[in-house]
């Protein structure tokens, strides 16, 4: 079984002079790459960083954070890549939590880190401007370095992602190299990608989409042709210039892409496979997909962090909605809501809990230090996923929601909890409660409903939020303001109830000077 760094060698000596990544100006051949790769690993060892440290990276979409994927590979440092714009606390937390020795982050992070009370006791390598007491990408990476053989086998850990739960808490996702290689063989297969294909990195490394098209590319001697920050100009710039054969990006993007101004002039033609992943897509945006782009093939990929892949559709126009059936590495059932073995199977067409097959070669083994989360996920050998969904008559799995209450809006996870948590600080909150609501564009869209003490509207909230350290990608961009909010006769809040529309406004309208509801 080969590691993720042999995997590598191998198509360095299969295609040496295949592109392999494209960023701006920068153009690397597999041969060249792999010089560049061993460069930073001699870097890394310098540092004293060793096989099973963890290196935090807090980056955009840069070659040089493919780089670092690599370099950690061949050396055996997990890497652990987070949102790279992540607030301090959140930073403080995974560094904390992932005991990083090092943490290496560019311009658009440097605020967050420098304002992170744990990355400033760790070694520190910035991208662009360090100061004193930092280290400088160029002094790390600028020397003439002997070839890399690989210091970790298939069962060494190859990455840490972390994912959102029902708290605030992220958790980190630990996989090995064979995991990770074997995700990405599927997803070649699963794709029908061919030898030489090209791909939009705009899926964040952070991300398993980014990290799979990043291995898949490595695989049949593909190109990663890098765009940093998603920009729907830009991505059909790149496209058209860079021949791009394949697009794999959470639905939000897609939106984007069609309804950009330019999209009707751009040649998109070199694109003849579609994939998407991260959220449902409404079925009005498949056909406008499958219309401008006529692909021969458009796959609805379902999984997750933990295990890559749950299910495939190949041909997602044809049955709007469904996510397919089982994966090449897989087995899914789906159990009855709260069911206590994975063999209390729900009917046909009956909602439940979907939950997949451990023993699967795409599968995680429990999470970073959480026992009380593998207590609540990993039982008889499945995967308790918290999706909710339903198999049809013919056996093809539809994703209907969670089991908890978490929104993913444009293919990010974020937990309701801590929105609220911050949002019940203000002193005109009396009460708050968090939902996803349906958005054509990002999927779901965070909305707040408040009761509240004082007529303060949107502006105030929302410059509340900035200023409290949550991330901008888990402001709400709507704000309710409600007469109650919803409970169950126990106390229990009843979100489903503000998702279906099932309140009364408040009685006491809103001050003329503040606005009530934003989209």
């Amino acid at each position: 079984m080969l590691d993720l760094g042999n995997s590598l060698l191998a198509s360095v000596e299969r295609d040496p002079d295949a592109l392999a990544i494209v960023d701006g100006k920068m153009r690397l051949t597999y041969a060249e790459w792999y010089r560049r790769i061993c460069a930073l690993v001699a870097g890394l060892d310098e540092l004293g960083l060793a096989p099973g440290d963890h290196l935090l990276t807090v980056l955009q979409n840069r070659w040089e954070a493919a780089t670092i994927h690599w370099a950690c590979q061949l050396a055996g440092i997990i890497v652990t890549p987070i949102n790279w714009r992540a607030s301090a606390d959140e930073i403080d937390f995974c560094v904390e939590n992932s005991e990083a020795k090092a943490v290496v982050y560019e311009e658009v992070s440097a605020a967050a880190v420098a304002q992170s009370t744990a990355a400033q006791s760790r070694r520190r390598i910035a991208l662009d401007a360090p100061k004193h007491s930092e280290i400088g990408w160029a002094a790390l990476f600028e020397r003439t370095a002997p070839n890399v053989q690989p210091r970790a086998g298939a069962e060494a850990w190859s990455i840490m992602l972390y994912t959102s739960g029902t708290t605030a808490r992220p958790k980190g996702v630990p996989r090995r190299q064979r995991t990770e290689r074997a995700a990405a063989l599927a997803h070649v297969a699963q794709n029908l990608y061919r030898h030489g294909e090209r791909t939009l990195g705009i899926m964040p490394l952070y991300h398993t989409m980014g990290v799979r098209s990043l291995l898949a590319m490595s695989l049949i001697g593909g190109a990663f042709v890098c765009l940093p920050r998603f920009d729907a100009a830009k991505a059909l710039e790149l496209i058209a210039d860079e021949k791009i054969t394949n697009l794999y990006l959470v639905p939000t993007l897609y939106h984007d892409l069609l309804q950009h101004e330019r999209f009707a002039k751009a040649d998109v033609s070199s694109v003849r496979k579609l994939g998407f992943a991260g959220a449902p897509m409404t079925d009005g945006l498949l056909k406008q997909l499958q219309a401008a782009f006529k692909p021969e093939l458009f796959v609805n990929h379902y999984g997750s962090s933990e295990i890559y892949t749950f299910t495939v559709a190949q041909n997602a126009p044809a049955k709007p909605g469904s996510a397919g059936r089982a994966g090449i590495n897989q087995r899914i059932r789906v159990v009855k809501l709260g069911a206590a073995s994975p063999d209390d199977a729900a009917a046909t067409g009956e909602e439940g809990e979907i939950i997949a097959l451990l023993a699967g070669d795409e599968s995680f083994e429990g999470y970073w230090r959480r026992p009380e989360s593998d207590a609540k996920a990993l039982r008889q050998g499945w995967y308790f996923t918290g999706d909710t969904g339903y198999l049809d008559a013919d056996r093809d799995l539809f994703v209907t929601g969670r089991v908890d209450d978490m929104i993913i809006t444009g293919g990010e996870n974020v937990s309701p909890v801590e929105i609220e948590s911050c949002l019940s600080l203000h002193p005109a909150v009396l009460e708050v409660a968090v939902v996803g609501l349906p958005d054509e564009r990002w999927g779901k869209i965070i909305a707040a409903f408040i009761k509240r003490r004082t007529p303060v509207g949107h502006d105030e909230f929302d410059q509340f939020c900035r200023t409290s350290g949550l991330a901008n990608f888990k402001r709400p961009r709507r704000y309710v303001f409600v007469a109650e909010i919803p409970k169950s006769p126990v106390g229990k809040l009843l979100r489903r109830k503000l998702i279906a529309g099932e309140y009364d406004h408040e009685k006491v309208p809103a001050s003329p000077h503040h606005r009530g509801t934003a989209a």
